[in-house]
C-alpha cells in the first residue's frame, strides 16, 4: 500500500532521516516505533504531506506520489499527537464544519456525522462543548475527523501517549475495530506495549535509520529467548559482574535494583542462575521467568545498532 524508498531529510547539518526505506502492506496495523527524537514524527509529517524532504520516493497504491501533496491527501486520514479544536463548539458542530470543508453534500454529511459519533463512542456526549471533554474524548473526536470519507490509509501519531489507562484502552479498542475493517493503519508510537497489542508489522527506527521491518510474529520467532527478572534490595552491581560473560547469558539489562537476564539455554540457566547468585539470595526480593516482550527486543536491537 505504501512504499518508501531512500527517504532523506536534513535540518541544516542535522540528518533527521538517513535514506530510509520500508513498505507498509495493505490492511495491516504498521507499528512505527522508536525513542523520542528517533525520526518518527519527521517521517509521519513527510508521509502526510505536511513537510517536504530532500530525496527519495513515496509510492502509494502503486502510484508515485513524490511531491504530489494534493493527490496524497486523497488517500489518508491523519490523527496528530496533539489535535486542536474550537472548544466553544460541540462535536456535532465541529464535525459539521469539517464536512463542509470537505464539500460533503447535506444528506451524506448528516449520515456520516452520526455514524462517526457512534463509531468513536461520543454520541451521548455530542452536544457537550468540546472544551469540557477529557483528553481521551478529544482524541476520539480527532479520530472521527481523520475517518471522514473513510480513507484507505490512517496515520496515527502517538494516539494514546497522553491518555489515562481507560482512555488508552478505548483508543486501542477503536484501532482493533478499524483493523478488522481492513483499514491500513500507520501507527507511530513509543509505547511498545500498545504496539504489541494491536500491530501486525513492526518497523524500528533509531537516530534516523531503519533498524528492521518485520511481522510481529516473525520478530518473536527470531528473538523469543526466556528472560529472568530478578529484583534486589540494592543495585545489583556485584551480581551483574558475576553473570557477565557466561556462555548461557545472551544479554543483561538493569534498571535501578532490577536485573533482566536474557538467556539462550533455558535448562542451563535454570540450573545455574541461583547458584551463581547464592551469595545474594538473602537480598533477592523477587524472581520470575517470562517470555521476551517487544520492549526487550527493541532495547537489544538498538544496542546492537549502537555497537556497529
Amino acid at each position: 500500500m505504501i512504499k518508501v524508498e531512500n527517504l532523506s531529510k536534513n535540518y541544516g547539518k542535522f540528518e533527521a532521516l538517513k535514506s530510509i526505506s520500508f513498505e507498509v502492506p495493505k490492511g495491516v496495523v504498521f507499528g512505527f516505533i522508536g525513542r523520542n527524537g528517533a525520526g518518527k514524527t519527521t517521517t509521519m509529517n513527510i508521509l502526510t504531506g505536511l513537510i517536504g524532504f530532500d530525496s527519495g520516493n513515496i509510492i502509494v497504491d502503486g502510484k508515485d506520489l513524490t511531491g504530489k501533496t494534493g493527490e496524497l491527501s486523497k488517500y489518508i486520514g491523519y490523527l496528530p499527537e496533539a489535535p486542536a479544536f474550537y472548544d466553544y463548539m460541540n462535536s456535532y458542530e465541529y464535525l459539521d464544519l469539517i464536512a463542509g470543508l470537505l464539500n460533503i453534500d447535506r444528506k451524506q454529511k448528516k449520515d456520516q456525522v452520526q455514524e462517526l459519533l457512534e463509531m468513536v463512542r461520543l454520541k451521548k456526549d455530542a452536544k457537550r462543548k468540546i472544551g469540557g471533554y477529557s483528553r481521551g474524548m478529544k482524541q476520539r473526536l480527532a479520530l472521527a475527523v481523520a475517518l471522514f470519507d473513510r480513507p484507505p490509509i490512517l496515520f496515527l501519531d502517538e494516539p494514546s501517549s497522553a491518555l489515562d489507562p481507560e482512555g488508552r484502552r478505548e483508543m486501542l479498542g477503536l484501532i482493533e475495530e478499524l483493523k478488522d475493517e481492513d483499514t491500513t493503519i500507520f501507527l507511530s508510537t513509543h509505547i511498545l506495549s500498545d504496539a504489541e497489542r494491536v500491530c501486525d508489522t513492526i518497523c524500528m527506527i533509531d537516530e534516523g535509520k531503519i533498524l528492521l521491518t518485520e511481522s510481529l510474529e516473525g520478530l518473536y520467532k527470531k528473538h523469543m529467548h526466556p528472560v529472568f527478572d530478578i529484583e534486589f534490595e540494592s543495585k545489583p552491581e556485584k551480581e551483574l559482574s558475576m553473570l557477565k560473560g557466561l556462555d548461557w547469558v545472551k544479554d543483561i539489562n538493569t534498571a535501578g535494583n532490577k536485573l533482566s537476564l536474557e538467556v539462550n539455554d533455558m535448562e542451563k540457566a535454570k540450573a545455574q542462575v541461583l547458584k551463581k547468585l547464592s551469595g545474594s539470595v538473602g537480598s533477592i526480593i523477587s524472581y520470575q521467568v517470562r517470555k521476551m516482550k517487544l520492549e526487550d527486543i527493541f532495547i537489544g536491537t538498538v544496542r546492537e545498532n549502537a555497537d556497529i
